[in-house]
Protein backbone atom coordinates (compact mmCIF):
# COMPACT_ATOMS: atom_id res chain seq x y z
CA UNK A 1 0.00 0.00 0.00
CA UNK A 2 1.44 3.66 -0.97
CA UNK A 3 1.80 5.96 1.96
CA UNK A 4 0.21 8.58 2.53
CA UNK A 5 1.31 12.35 3.08
CA UNK A 6 0.61 13.93 6.22
CA UNK A 7 1.47 17.07 8.12
CA UNK A 8 0.48 16.20 12.03
CA UNK A 9 2.72 14.50 14.70
CA UNK A 10 3.03 14.87 18.47
CA UNK A 11 5.76 15.44 20.20
CA UNK A 12 6.37 14.31 23.73
CA UNK A 13 9.34 16.00 26.14
CA UNK A 14 8.72 14.21 29.30
CA UNK A 15 11.57 16.01 31.26
CA UNK A 16 11.26 19.48 29.26
CA UNK A 17 13.78 22.81 30.55
CA UNK A 18 14.58 26.21 30.44
CA UNK A 19 17.97 26.73 28.74
CA UNK A 20 20.11 29.45 29.88
CA UNK A 21 22.93 29.99 27.51
CA UNK A 22 25.55 31.70 27.89
CA UNK A 23 28.46 32.62 25.26
CA UNK A 24 31.76 33.10 26.11
CA UNK A 25 35.38 33.16 25.26
CA UNK A 26 36.63 30.01 26.52
CA UNK A 27 35.24 28.61 30.48
CA UNK A 28 37.80 29.21 32.85
CA UNK A 29 37.08 25.68 35.08
CA UNK A 30 37.53 26.37 38.52
CA UNK A 31 37.97 30.30 38.37
CA UNK A 32 35.55 33.48 37.08
CA UNK A 33 34.20 33.16 33.60
CA UNK A 34 31.90 36.03 32.18
CA UNK A 35 29.57 35.70 29.26
CA UNK A 36 29.10 38.26 26.78
CA UNK A 37 25.49 37.18 25.98
CA UNK A 38 23.26 35.54 27.39
CA UNK A 39 19.52 33.87 26.90
CA UNK A 40 17.04 32.43 28.57
CA UNK A 41 14.29 29.83 26.75
CA UNK A 42 12.15 27.13 26.68
CA UNK A 43 13.99 24.12 25.19
CA UNK A 44 14.22 20.23 25.76
CA UNK A 45 14.75 17.70 23.06
CA UNK A 46 10.89 17.20 22.13
CA UNK A 47 10.40 21.37 22.14
CA UNK A 48 13.24 21.51 19.79
CA UNK A 49 12.31 18.87 17.56
CA UNK A 50 8.80 20.39 17.32
CA UNK A 51 10.34 23.77 16.39
CA UNK A 52 11.64 22.49 13.84
CA UNK A 53 8.77 20.78 12.29
CA UNK A 54 6.72 23.87 12.60
CA UNK A 55 9.01 25.88 10.52
CA UNK A 56 8.89 22.97 7.95
CA UNK A 57 5.26 23.35 7.72
CA UNK A 58 3.83 20.20 10.43
CA UNK A 59 0.57 21.04 12.41
CA UNK A 60 2.69 19.63 16.07
CA UNK A 61 0.90 18.56 19.07
CA UNK A 62 3.48 18.81 22.11
CA UNK A 63 2.76 16.66 25.29
CA UNK A 64 4.68 16.17 28.33
CA UNK A 65 5.12 17.44 31.84
CA UNK A 66 5.19 21.44 32.25
CA UNK A 67 6.43 22.88 36.16
CA UNK A 68 3.05 24.59 37.07
CA UNK A 69 5.56 27.83 38.84
CA UNK A 70 7.10 28.67 35.39
CA UNK A 71 5.22 27.65 32.61
CA UNK A 72 4.89 31.61 30.87
CA UNK A 73 8.00 30.95 28.53
CA UNK A 74 6.76 27.90 27.28
CA UNK A 75 3.13 28.95 26.94
CA UNK A 76 4.67 31.94 24.77
CA UNK A 77 7.08 29.94 22.76
CA UNK A 78 3.74 27.26 21.65
CA UNK A 79 2.15 30.41 20.69
CA UNK A 80 4.50 31.93 18.64
CA UNK A 81 5.90 28.88 16.56
CA UNK A 82 1.50 27.79 16.11
CA UNK A 83 1.80 24.22 18.16
CA UNK A 84 -0.72 22.62 20.07
CA UNK A 85 -0.30 22.78 23.71
CA UNK A 86 -1.46 19.57 25.04
CA UNK A 87 1.10 19.39 28.14
CA UNK A 88 0.17 18.08 31.57
CA UNK A 89 1.24 20.79 34.23
CA UNK A 90 2.51 19.64 37.43
CA UNK A 91 3.27 20.64 40.90
CA UNK A 92 7.26 22.43 41.14
CA UNK A 93 9.06 24.42 38.35
CA UNK A 94 10.40 23.16 35.21
CA UNK A 95 14.27 22.91 35.65
CA UNK A 96 16.53 25.45 34.07
CA UNK A 97 20.00 23.67 32.06
CA UNK A 98 23.05 25.85 31.63
CA UNK A 99 25.41 25.74 28.36
CA UNK A 100 28.09 27.55 27.85
CA UNK A 101 29.38 28.12 24.12
CA UNK A 102 32.73 29.14 23.85
CA UNK A 103 34.34 30.66 21.17
CA UNK A 104 35.56 27.73 19.23
CA UNK A 105 32.44 25.78 19.23
CA UNK A 106 33.32 24.02 22.19
CA UNK A 107 29.64 23.50 24.38
CA UNK A 108 29.66 22.75 28.26
CA UNK A 109 25.72 21.04 29.07
CA UNK A 110 25.32 21.17 32.98
CA UNK A 111 22.12 19.68 33.44
CA UNK A 112 19.89 19.74 36.42
CA UNK A 113 17.15 17.18 37.39
CA UNK A 114 13.54 17.75 36.74
CA UNK A 115 10.27 17.75 38.47
CA UNK A 116 9.01 14.80 40.49
CA UNK A 117 5.78 13.61 38.82
CA UNK A 118 3.16 11.70 40.90
CA UNK A 119 0.71 9.08 39.78
CA UNK A 120 -2.13 11.28 39.77
CA UNK A 121 -0.39 13.05 36.88
CA UNK A 122 1.67 10.06 35.05
CA UNK A 123 -2.22 9.08 34.81
CA UNK A 124 -2.85 12.17 33.35
CA UNK A 125 -0.72 12.04 30.68
CA UNK A 126 -1.35 8.75 29.75
CA UNK A 127 -4.66 10.00 29.15
CA UNK A 128 -3.39 12.88 26.91
CA UNK A 129 -1.03 10.51 24.61
CA UNK A 130 -3.11 8.17 24.11
CA UNK A 131 -6.41 10.07 23.22
CA UNK A 132 -3.77 11.93 20.24
CA UNK A 133 -3.35 8.48 19.60
CA UNK A 134 -6.67 8.56 18.39
CA UNK A 135 -5.80 11.62 15.50
CA UNK A 136 -2.40 10.66 15.08
CA UNK A 137 0.15 8.42 13.35
CA UNK A 138 3.38 10.30 14.16
CA UNK A 139 5.47 10.39 17.77
CA UNK A 140 8.70 11.72 18.76
CA UNK A 141 9.71 10.88 22.52
CA UNK A 142 12.75 12.61 22.91
CA UNK A 143 14.65 13.80 25.89
CA UNK A 144 15.62 11.91 29.30
CA UNK A 145 13.20 11.12 32.40
CA UNK A 146 11.92 13.07 35.15
CA UNK A 147 11.18 11.89 38.60
CA UNK A 148 8.43 9.67 39.43
CA UNK A 149 9.16 7.70 35.92
CA UNK A 150 11.06 4.95 35.24
CA UNK A 151 12.53 3.61 31.96
CA UNK A 152 10.43 0.34 31.95
CA UNK A 153 7.07 3.05 32.03
CA UNK A 154 8.52 4.63 29.31
CA UNK A 155 9.34 2.02 27.19
CA UNK A 156 5.66 0.36 27.96
CA UNK A 157 4.08 3.51 26.31
CA UNK A 158 6.26 3.26 23.07
CA UNK A 159 5.10 -0.36 22.85
CA UNK A 160 1.31 0.21 23.45
CA UNK A 161 1.51 3.05 20.74
CA UNK A 162 3.68 0.26 18.80
CA UNK A 163 1.05 -1.91 19.00
CA UNK A 164 -1.66 0.16 17.77
CA UNK A 165 0.45 0.65 14.61
CA UNK A 166 2.24 3.55 15.45
CA UNK A 167 5.19 5.64 14.01
CA UNK A 168 7.49 6.25 16.90
CA UNK A 169 10.92 8.11 16.61
CA UNK A 170 12.75 7.39 19.69
CA UNK A 171 15.76 10.05 21.10
CA UNK A 172 17.15 9.46 24.14
CA UNK A 173 20.23 7.52 26.26
CA UNK A 174 21.26 5.71 29.09
CA UNK A 175 18.52 3.55 30.91
CA UNK A 176 15.64 5.42 28.66
CA UNK A 177 17.47 4.22 25.60
CA UNK A 178 18.40 0.36 26.72
CA UNK A 179 14.63 -0.38 28.03
CA UNK A 180 12.97 1.47 24.98
CA UNK A 181 15.16 -0.29 22.69
CA UNK A 182 13.33 -3.44 23.40
CA UNK A 183 9.79 -1.69 22.81
CA UNK A 184 10.05 -1.51 19.33
CA UNK A 185 10.40 1.63 18.32
CA UNK A 186 10.18 2.61 14.52
CA UNK A 187 13.15 4.30 14.63
CA UNK A 188 15.78 5.23 16.98
CA UNK A 189 18.62 7.90 16.02
CA UNK A 190 21.58 7.16 18.58
CA UNK A 191 25.09 9.57 18.10
CA UNK A 192 28.08 7.54 18.69
CA UNK A 193 28.92 8.31 21.96
CA UNK A 194 25.47 6.99 23.14
CA UNK A 195 25.99 3.72 21.14
CA UNK A 196 28.96 3.33 22.37
CA UNK A 197 27.43 3.50 25.99
CA UNK A 198 24.85 0.91 24.83
CA UNK A 199 27.14 -1.47 23.24
CA UNK A 200 29.30 -1.03 26.29
CA UNK A 201 32.57 -0.17 24.36
CA UNK A 202 34.03 3.00 22.67
CA UNK A 203 33.17 3.07 18.97
CA UNK A 204 36.06 5.19 17.29
CA UNK A 205 35.16 4.17 13.37
CA UNK A 206 31.76 4.79 11.64
CA UNK A 207 32.83 0.67 10.49
CA UNK A 208 32.36 0.10 14.40
CA UNK A 209 29.17 2.09 14.85
CA UNK A 210 27.50 0.73 11.54
CA UNK A 211 28.37 -2.90 12.93
CA UNK A 212 26.95 -2.12 16.63
CA UNK A 213 23.85 -0.40 15.25
CA UNK A 214 23.28 -3.60 13.10
CA UNK A 215 23.23 -5.98 16.17
CA UNK A 216 19.71 -3.54 17.05
CA UNK A 217 18.47 -4.32 13.86
CA UNK A 218 17.84 -7.64 15.33
CA UNK A 219 15.16 -6.27 17.81
CA UNK A 220 12.82 -5.22 15.21
CA UNK A 221 13.47 -1.74 14.91
CA UNK A 222 12.77 -0.34 11.24
CA UNK A 223 15.16 2.19 11.29
CA UNK A 224 18.28 3.06 12.74
CA UNK A 225 19.89 6.27 12.33
CA UNK A 226 23.40 6.91 13.99
CA UNK A 227 24.51 10.82 14.12
CA UNK A 228 28.46 10.87 13.89
CA UNK A 229 28.39 14.63 13.86
CA UNK A 230 30.99 15.88 11.13
CA UNK A 231 31.35 12.49 9.67
CA UNK A 232 27.64 12.66 8.90
CA UNK A 233 24.84 10.06 9.09
CA UNK A 234 24.43 6.64 8.97
CA UNK A 235 21.06 5.06 8.35
CA UNK A 236 19.72 1.32 8.51
CA UNK A 237 16.13 0.09 6.79
CA UNK A 238 15.32 -3.33 5.61
CA UNK A 239 18.75 -4.36 5.46
CA UNK A 240 19.87 -1.50 3.93
CA UNK A 241 22.55 1.06 4.97
CA UNK A 242 22.87 4.67 3.90
CA UNK A 243 25.50 7.28 4.76
CA UNK A 244 25.75 10.85 4.23
CA UNK A 245 28.70 13.42 4.64
CA UNK A 246 27.42 16.84 4.76
CA UNK A 247 30.33 19.22 3.96
CA UNK A 248 32.21 21.03 6.75
CA UNK A 249 30.78 23.85 8.19
CA UNK A 250 31.71 26.64 9.95
CA UNK A 251 30.42 25.39 13.68
CA UNK A 252 28.95 28.54 15.73
CA UNK A 253 27.08 25.98 18.33
CA UNK A 254 26.21 22.14 18.51
CA UNK A 255 22.72 23.07 20.45
CA UNK A 256 20.39 21.23 18.98
CA UNK A 257 21.59 19.74 16.06
CA UNK A 258 20.94 16.01 16.78
CA UNK A 259 17.10 17.61 17.60
CA UNK A 260 17.06 19.07 14.29
CA UNK A 261 18.40 15.75 12.46
CA UNK A 262 15.32 13.98 14.50
CA UNK A 263 12.63 16.66 12.89
CA UNK A 264 14.49 16.24 9.41
CA UNK A 265 14.01 12.60 9.56
CA UNK A 266 10.34 12.71 10.79
CA UNK A 267 9.11 15.60 8.10
CA UNK A 268 11.10 13.55 5.52
CA UNK A 269 9.21 10.29 6.56
CA UNK A 270 5.82 12.52 6.97
CA UNK A 271 6.02 13.73 3.44
CA UNK A 272 7.06 10.15 1.92
CA UNK A 273 10.67 11.40 0.46
CA UNK A 274 12.62 9.11 -1.45
CA UNK A 275 15.24 7.36 0.69
CA UNK A 276 18.38 8.99 -1.13
CA UNK A 277 16.48 12.75 -0.77
CA UNK A 278 15.24 12.04 3.15
CA UNK A 279 18.74 11.42 4.29
CA UNK A 280 20.46 14.43 2.30
CA UNK A 281 17.77 16.67 3.16
CA UNK A 282 17.61 15.73 7.32
CA UNK A 283 21.65 15.40 7.30
CA UNK A 284 21.52 19.07 5.26
CA UNK A 285 19.48 20.41 7.64
CA UNK A 286 21.16 19.33 10.82
CA UNK A 287 24.08 20.52 9.44
CA UNK A 288 22.57 24.29 8.93
CA UNK A 289 21.50 23.66 12.78
CA UNK A 290 25.43 23.55 13.89
CA UNK A 291 26.09 27.28 11.81
CA UNK A 292 23.18 29.55 13.98
CA UNK A 293 22.68 29.81 17.28
CA UNK A 294 19.51 28.70 18.20
CA UNK A 295 16.80 26.34 17.15
CA UNK A 296 14.68 25.98 13.86
CA UNK A 297 14.62 27.03 10.00
CA UNK A 298 16.49 30.42 9.82
CA UNK A 299 17.39 29.94 5.84
CA UNK A 300 15.53 27.90 2.94
CA UNK A 301 17.91 29.26 0.39
CA UNK A 302 21.20 27.80 2.61
CA UNK A 303 19.48 24.70 3.43
CA UNK A 304 18.86 23.99 -0.20
CA UNK A 305 22.89 24.73 -0.97
CA UNK A 306 23.66 22.82 1.95
CA UNK A 307 21.77 19.67 0.31
CA UNK A 308 23.80 20.36 -3.03
CA UNK A 309 26.78 19.83 -1.28
CA UNK A 310 25.40 16.93 0.84
CA UNK A 311 26.95 13.37 -0.49
CA UNK A 312 24.76 10.14 -0.20
CA UNK A 313 26.29 6.40 -0.61
CA UNK A 314 25.55 3.09 -0.44
CA UNK A 315 27.10 1.20 2.21
CA UNK A 316 27.26 -2.82 2.48
CA UNK A 317 26.67 -4.78 5.69
CA UNK A 318 29.98 -5.31 7.91
CA UNK A 319 28.66 -8.23 9.97
CA UNK A 320 32.11 -9.98 10.33
CA UNK A 321 33.74 -6.46 10.69
CA UNK A 322 36.27 -6.87 13.42
CA UNK A 323 35.18 -4.29 15.89
CA UNK A 324 38.58 -4.02 17.84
Amino acid sequence: MTALKTNKVVTITLNPALDLTGSLDALKVGSVSLVAQSSLHAAGKGVNVAKVLSDLGADVTVTGFLGKDNPELFHQLFTEIGVKNEFVEVEGATRINVKLVEADGQVSDINFPGVQVTAEEIARFEETLFRLADTHDYFVLAGSLPGGITAEQCAAWIEKLHQQGKKVLFDSSKAALRAGIDAHPWLIKPNDEELSDFVGEHLETPEQCQVAAQTLSNKGIENIVVSMGADGVMWLNQGEWLRTQPPRMNVVSTVGAGDTLVAGLCWGHMQVMPKHDLLRFATALSALAVSQVGVGLTSQEELENIKLQTQVSELYPNTNLDKN
